[in-house]
């Protein structure tokens, strides 16, 4: 019996759009990244002044084929589920949405075009179609690790950035205004330079104190670095326990990422 709310053909086309574990369904996923690739390297080769010059209109109609087909596929993944507003919101609904937004863009805005590259998003796809679960599954955990570390991370940055306001504001004193120490915002800007250890060097102090000073925010640098990673680490750890390997998209709003044992989506409470 089909879900309530959903007819058989919905059914049947949910299966084939959303699922990969059915012969068709896999082959429309194939074929969809077949035109993913296709319509990327169009747009790669329509930027080269070159071959825009040889075969321009040819690209244009090329783009406008391919925006028609995702269109049709972006409507049919809102007709088949019974909750199409989970989906336009979700993840790869917003990807989906972003891959044919700019070439409607393009007809007010000359040059929106050039954002169609955004498609290799859709690539992310790839992980689903060919059985690659447990690498979507490890997307997932660290996603979530990195959702949890945001607090904290924010907090670190804010730290950071008071350091180097003070670091940069002394410099500044230090050198007196000069030696490319202009500004405190330019003496801002090394300090940001330097504790992160890029080092471009275009600025660099030449007294004594100012060496001493410099070296000082070098070693900080260097300790500063470890610190979001062993946030990031700790809420691995976290996560790792409650981690989420189930692939099957929810008929209703077509999210993924169920616990393996669950039978109701948790995002929206159909039954799986």
């Amino acid at each position: 019996m089909e879900n309530e709310g959903t007819t058989s053909w919905q059914h049947r086309l949910h299966e084939i759009i959303y699922e990969s574990d059915t012969a068709a369904g896999k082959a429309f996923d194939v074929s969809l990244l077949v035109l993913i690739l296709t319509s990327i390297i169009v747009v790669m080769l329509d930027s080269i002044n070159k071959w825009h010059a040889l075969n321009g209109r040819l690209f244009e109609v090329l783009e406008w084929v391919f925006t028609t087909l995702f269109t049709i596929e972006y409507l049919l993944r809102l007709i088949c589920i019974k909750k199409p507003w989970k989906y336009v919101f979700s993840f790869l609904g917003l990807i989906d949405l972003l891959a044919i937004i700019p070439s409607y863009l393009s007809i007010f805005f000359a040059g929106a075009q050039s954002l169609l590259v955004l498609r290799a998003l859709r690539l992310l796809r790839i992980f689903r179609i060919f059985k690659l679960s447990h690498f979507l599954s490890e997307m997932q955990f660290l996603g979530g690790a990195i959702r949890g570390s945001m607090r904290k991370i924010s907090i670190f940055m804010l730290v950071v950035l008071t350091l180097v306001i003070i670091m940069g504001s002394i410099m500044y004193l230090v050198e007196k205004g000069q030696n490319g120490f202009t500004s405190i915002p330019d003496s801002i800007y090394w300090a940001i330079v330097t504790i992160t250890t890029v080092g471009y060097g275009d600025i660099s102090p030449v007294t004594s104190v100012g060496k001493f000073v410099a070296s000082v925010i070098m070693l900080m640098g260097y300790g500063i670095i470890a610190v979001p990673t062993g946030i990031v680490t700790n809420e691995m750890a976290l996560v790792m326990r409650k981690k989420e390997t189930r692939a099957e998209a929810c008929l209703s709003c077509g999210r993924e990422g169920h616990d393996v044992d669950a039978k109701f989506c948790k995002y929206c409470g159909e039954k799986l």
